[in-house]
């Protein structure tokens, strides 16, 4: 066996599937059942296909059960939201299988046995599993090879197959789930499964690979802010002029350092990159036009006085520590203070749109002076990594699965570190199962659910994720979703500003005349994409 030929066809196969899955990772980002700023799932399969690229460029393995091994860990630790963790999952099931082959080379056989491997993997990864997602299109695709298998085709013909058995599975997904049939979409997940497969078949057929668009989309600064960077400052600022050549800046940047991020136009761009030359960056900035808005931070600086801030607010360690994914600047201080004297926190940036990474998550909670940890990931798309961060910590640590901001500031109250992990997380539970939790935000497309017409560019007001109001005027959708919001028992109303968010005095004042007795609880949340959220209590 050549161990070397396996890795060479390894590479060539994952980076067949990544251009595969690039070219249409905005189309798959588009795919979003409700029209909030959540479509993200492409974005999220491409994160983690190229960490799991990486794992495959830097494996070190001497036998082919260690280079699966070395695969199924890449693809964990890269993956974001739950579309990466199901997907991380597949390559396991599938790694798994193909680590125990004998043979020279992956035939149909193995490919079968590889794929279904991969299905009963994902399903066992999801605690719910539900059909019309990307797990019924990789059991399709199992039986599938399963099926064609047996009449002896070679490869790249079996791929070939699978790629139209796939086609049929995504177009059937609104058949197979209501959300998806009334939204006029299919799957997210599942397309993205069937570009990884068609990038795999042309690769492997040695038919030309999905073009690439003409120029790669920046992924946004908060996904290229997790991207770990040996250099110590994250330079920022602002480029104004006439005519300007984003291409030219961006080629003289990447001399300087990574995480390179220039987005704008010919009048404005806005310039992120890690770099241990910030003047030479602001050089060329000033050499293409005006500069404004720099922002200079020293991240190794940054991160020494953090350590050192928990380690003096807790001297000793801690039984239990709390991990929270939190977006906004004003949420990020009201973590800290709920946990300030009662035990050390870590934020991770992320959320909504910008899901972190298992290995961000549990670099988190390694970071923590405490021998347990919370996880609360504030987000129903982070919940399945921190179930993977948390299997896969050197610590025990407990997820509260806790699906929005509010529902991890309500956790938050019941926090004590002096107790363990598991009694934190029972009461953490309790109180997130009782807050109510709502939001407001701007619809990113025409869609008629749950009985609320919706409008693209209206404003959106949901309640418990539920759809209950549409419109143009923001108070009117805000106040629906608070009188949906408190139609039960509940004495404590808190909204939390987004950064965007209008005034809230008038909806304020008519929450005070409409409830009386309610306590309102107004915070600059600052969160990206939410000009409002919402929780009673």
């Amino acid at each position: 066996m050549n161990l070397n030929g396996d890795v060479e066809v390894l590479q060539k196969i994952v980076d067949g599937a990544l251009a595969s899955l690039e070219a249409s990772r905005q189309r798959i980002d588009d795919l979003n059942v409700y029209p909030v700023p959540d479509g993200d799932t492409g974005t999220n399969l491409t994160l983690t296909v190229r960490a799991l690229a990486d794992a495959v460029e830097q494996t070190s393995a001497a036998s082919r059960q260690s280079l699966a091994r070395d695969v199924a860990r890449g693809a964990l630790m890269g993956a974001r939201g739950n579309s990466g963790v199901i997907f991380s999952q597949i390559v396991r099931g599938a790694a798994d299988v193909l680590g125990e082959t004998d043979g020279p080379r992956i035939d149909a056989r193995a490919a079968a046995l590889a794929l279904r491997g991969a299905s009963d993997a994902a399903y066992r990864a999801v605690r719910r599993p539900v059909e019309g997602t990307m797990l019924s299109v990789i059991r399709e695709l199992a039986e599938e090879a399963e099926q064609r298998a047996l009449e002896g085709p070679a490869l790249g013909e079996l791929l070939l197959e699978l790629v139209r058995r796939g086609e049929i599975a995504v177009a059937r997904t609104p058949e197979q789930l209501q959300v998806l049939r009334d939204a006029g979409v299919v799957d997210a997940g599942g397309a993205g499964l069937l570009e990884l497969v068609r990038g795999v078949a042309a690769t492997v057929t040695g038919e030309p690979l999905p073009a690439p668009p003409p120029r790669e989309e920046p992924l946004g600064v908060e996904s290229i802010h997790r991207e770990l960077s040996p250099y110590r400052y994250c330079t920022v600022f602002l480029v104004e002029g006439r005519d300007l050549d984003r291409d030219a800046l961006e080629l003289g940047l990447e001399r300087l350092g990574d995480s390179l991020l220039v987005v704008g136009d010919r009048n404005a761009l806005k310039v992120h990159v890690h770099t241990d030359d910030p003047g030479a960056a602001l050089s060329l900035g000033t050499d293409a036009g005006t500069i404004d808005g720099v922002e200079i931070a020293n991240m190794h600086e940054q991160t020494q006085e953090r350590t050192e801030r928990l380690l003096t607010a807790v001297p000793d360690l801690a039984t239990t520590g709390v991990v929270a994914v939190v977006a906004g600047a004003g949420n990020r201080r009201l973590f800290e203070q709920l946990a300030e004297g009662m035990g050390p926190i870590a934020i991770v940036e992320g959320g909504q749109t910008m899901n972190p990474s298992t290995a961000d998550l549990i670099a988190a909670v390694e970071s923590l002076g405490s021998h347990e940890a919370i996880l609360l990931p504030n987000n129903t798309n982070v919940v399945l990594a921190a179930e993977h961060a948390a299997a896969n910590a050197g610590r025990p640590v407990e997820v509260v699965a806790s699906g929005s901001i509010p529902a991890g500031l309500a956790a938050m109250v019941a926090y004590d570190g002096t107790r363990p992990a598991a009694e934190n997380a029972a009461e953490m539970r309790e109180a997130v199962a009782a807050v109510a939790t709502g939001e407001v935000t701007v619809a990113s497309r025409d869609i008629a659910l749950a009985g609320v017409d919706i409008r693209n560019g209206e404003w959106l007001g949901l309640a418990d994720g539920t759809p209950v109001a549409g419109g143009s005027d923001f108070d009117d959708v805000a106040f629906a979703v608070v009188e949906k919001l408190v139609a039960g028992h509940h004495d404590l109303l808190t909204l939390l500003e987004g950064g965007d968010a209008p005034a809230l005095d008038a909806l304020v004042d008519r929450i005070s005349a409409a409830h009386p007795d309610l306590d309102v609880d107004v915070q600059k949340g600052g969160q990206p994409h939410y000009a409002l959220l919402l929780s009673a209590e």
